[in-house]
């Protein structure tokens, strides 16, 4: 079950956090993987430990915010079975301490990013016969987050054109699903905790890690199976929806 041997794949953000993940799982499950992201030197580090492990893998450097970048990119891909959009940005603000520049950094990749990938990816699953969308959303899309202002506007973006991909492509055999995760154990949350709370690291990683009713953060990992699933054969009956992945967050946080 799951193989996903005989298809490409594009996924953005694939050097670090989610992306990495997913990247490696399907590597692992024989997909041609295509790596999208602005680091090179990571790239490059995952490529191999896809192809140590037996997997097809290549990457290709670039912003998803350059449309002209992105066209180039999947216009050298062919077929493209599988696009996942998970490249992405934070930011820590309301909405009266989010400057423009911010807010434009926030658009640029987590909005139009999106936007870039779909507009170059449909034209080819169109072509092709189908594919099969999976974008990275968040909790941030379905709930007020205390300090989160320009990023869940962005999220919320990415729901969107969830549902309206799924609805527009329907007839078409493009399949296109979202998954929201609550809080991710990523280099990002590592890094976020060192640089704010100096000294405090363990103890404001334990209140993090709680604020999950099942008491702990989501691993990247766990977000890559669901990927898995979704972009997979055995869930061709699926599209339109989104997942929350979130230790009971939206449901049992009281």
């Amino acid at each position: 079950m799951f193989s996903l041997e005989n298809k490409q794949a594009v996924i953005t953000g694939a050097g670090s956090g989610i992306g990495r993940a997913i990247a490696l799982l399907f590597g692992n499950q024989k997909a041609q993987v295509h790596l999208v992201d602005i680091n090179k030197d990571q790239s490059e580090l995952l490529v191999r430990e896809i192809e140590a492990g037996g997997g097809k893998a290549c990457h290709h450097v670039c912003s998803v915010a350059n449309q002209a970048q992105i066209d180039s990119i999947f216009a050298s891909i062919r077929p493209i079975d599988i696009l996942v959009n998970s490249a992405g940005v934070s930011h820590i603000g309301k909405a009266h301490t989010t400057s423009e520049s911010d807010m434009d950094r926030l658009y640029q990749v987590n909005v139009k990013g999106v936007y870039n990938c779909l507009r170059a990816a449909i034209p080819v699953m169109r072509s092709q016969g189908g594919g099969v969308i999976v974008n990275i959303c968040s909790i941030a899309a379905l709930v007020g987050l205390q300090d989160r202002f320009a990023y869940s506007m962005s999220k919320g973006a990415v729901y969107s054109m969830t549902m309206s991909v799924a609805r527009d492509y329907l007839a078409e055999k493009i399949r296109c699903n979202s998954i929201s995760p609550a809080r991710v154990h990523t280099p990002f949350v590592d890094g976020f905790i060192a640089k704010n709370y100096p000294g405090r690291e363990k103890e404001i990683f334990e209140k993090l890690s709680k604020s999950q009713p099942i008491g702990r953060m989501a691993t990247p990992e766990e977000i890559a199976a669901l990927a898995l699933y979704l972009s997979s054969d055995e869930a061709s009956f699926i599209t339109g929806t989104d997942y929350p992945i979130d230790g009971g967050f939206l449901k049992l946080n009281n």
